[in-house]
C-alpha cells in the first residue's frame, strides 16, 4: 500500500538479500521509522514489543526470524532453539504457531548446509502467499460492500466500522478487514470508515487512521464507546474486524472491545463480519474458551503518548499514582454474534460446517 505515494510492504529484505526490514510501527503514526532485524533476537523482540503485530505479520517475521537464525547457525539445536524462541514471543496469534511449523517441516529433512536458501525461499513465499490471501480477501468481500452501497441506493458513501488495525499494517499488504475496503476504494464504491480508536494502544487512531489517510480512504476517528451510538443513528452499513485466530467452530479471538461491538451490531441489525486468511484458523479446539488471552503490561493502559504541540513525541500518566490496572489483549466474540467469515476461499457462516465447508481438508 502507499505511504507518502511510494508503494510498501510491512517486511522486506535489504539489498543484501540477507537482513529483514520492518516498520516499527510503535512509532507511527507520528514518525515512519524503518529497522533492520539482524538475528532471530531481534525478530523476537520486534514481535514481543509490537514493532510489528497483527498475526499474519506476526507469522511472516516469525518466519524470517528462523532465516536469521539459521543464517547464523544452521544445526538442528539452533533451529529448535529458534522455534523454541519466537513461539514464545506473542499467545494469542496462531499464525505464528503455523509459520513456524512451515518453517520447521521444510527445514528439518534437510542437510544443514542446504537450510539458509531453503529458509529465505520459503519465507518469502509465505510473505507472497499472504499478500494474494488478503487481496483474495478483498476480492470476496467487496461484494457485500457492494451490496450494502445498493441497499442504500448509491445515494451515499457506504459506513463501515471496523476496530483495532487489521489493514496492511498488521499483514504483508492489503490487511484483512480492511481488503475489501481497500478494493472498494480502488473500484471506485464510496466509502467512509468509522475508525475506533482502541484503547488501549490506540492501533485504531494510530495505524488504522494513518493507512487509511495515506491510501485516501475517508474515515472519522471515534472513541471507543462511540460505537454503539452511531450503529443506533443508523450510521453504520456494516461492520468488519480482523481476528488473531479464529477457532474451527467460528469463535473468534480480536483485539479487546470486539465483543462489545459485536453485541452492539447484534442489538442493532448491523452485520458483523470477520476477514481472515486461513492460516489465522485454529482446527485444534472449538471453543473461544480455549484461545489463550495475552495480559500486557498495565502501563499501556495507565499512561499514553502523543505529539505535543511543541511536536515532542511523550508519555504521559492518566490514571492516579498506586491505581491498579488490567490489561487484556483480546476478547473473544461467539459465533452465533458473527454474520460471516471473509476468507481467501470465499465468505462462510461461522459454524464448523461453515468453514470446512471451504476448507475440507480439515475434515
Amino acid at each position: 500500500m502507499n505511504v507518502d505515494g511510494v508503494p510498501f510492504r510491512t517486511i522486506w529484505l535489504a539489498e543484501n538479500g540477507e537482513t529483514v526490514e520492518i516498520i516499527d510501527q510503535t512509532r507511527l503514526p507520528h514518525e515512519f521509522i524503518t529497522l533492520s532485524l539482524n538475528s532471530v533476537a531481534d525478530a523476537a523482540h520486534a514481535i514481543r514489543s509490537m514493532q510489528v503485530r497483527g498475526a499474519p505479520l506476526i507469522g511472516a517475521t516469525a518466519s524470517y526470524g528462523v532465516c536469521l537464525a539459521v543464517r547464523e547457525d544452521a544445526s538442528d539445536s539452533a533451529l529448535q532453539a529458534a522455534y523454541d524462541l519466537l513461539l514464545q514471543t506473542r499467545p494469542t496469534a496462531v499464525n505464528l504457531r503455523w509459520a513456524l511449523d512451515d518453517m520447521k517441516a521444510v527445514l528439518e529433512p534437510l542437510a544443514a548446509s542446504d537450510r539458509v536458501v531453503a529458509a529465505y525461499h520459503r519465507a518469502a513465499e509465505i510473505c507472497d502467499e499472504d499478500v494474494a490471501m488478503c487481496r483474495a480477501i478483498g476480492d470476496h468481500g467487496v461484494q457485500l460492500i457492494r451490496d450494502a452501497w445498493d441497499r442504500v441506493d448509491r445515494t451515499r458513501p457506504v459506513n463501515i466500522l471496523t476496530h483495532c488495525n487489521a489493514g496492511w499494517l498488521a499483514t504483508v499488504d492489503w490487511g484483512t478487514a480492511t481488503a475489501p475496503i481497500y478494493v472498494a476504494h480502488e473500484q471506485k464504491i464510496p466509502v467512509h470508515v468509522w475508525v475506533d480508536e482502541t484503547r488501549p494502544r490506540n492501533q485504531g487512531a494510530g495505524l488504522t487512521a494513518w493507512e487509511l489517510g495515506q491510501h485516501g480512504v475517508p474515515h472519522t476517528v471515534i472513541v471507543d464507546n462511540a460505537g454503539g451510538h452511531v450503529m443506533q443513528q443508523g450510521d453504520v452499513d456494516l461492520l468488519i474486524t480482523g481476528t488473531d485466530r479464529t477457532t474451527a467452530a467460528g469463535d473468534v479471538a480480536n483485539k479487546i472491545g470486539t465483543y462489545l461491538k459485536a453485541l452492539a451490531a447484534r442489538d442493532n441489525d448491523v452485520p458483523f463480519y470477520v476477514g481472515l486468511p486461513g492460516p489465522t484458523i485454529d482446527w485444534m479446539i472449538s471453543s473461544g474458551r480455549d484461545i489463550p488471552i495475552e495480559e500486557r503490561d498495565p502501563a499501556e493502559v495507565t499512561s499514553i503518548t502523543g505529539r505535543t504541540a511543541q511536536g515532542m513525541i511523550e508519555t504521559v500518566s492518566v490514571t492516579p499514582p498506586g491505581s491498579a490496572a488490567a490489561n487484556y489483549g483480546f476478547d473473544v466474540t461467539p459465533a452465533r454474534l458473527v454474520t460471516g467469515l471473509i476468507t481467501e476461499r470465499g465468505i462462510c457462516e461461522a459454524t464448523t460446517e461453515g468453514l470446512l465447508g471451504l476448507y475440507p481438508e480439515n475434515r
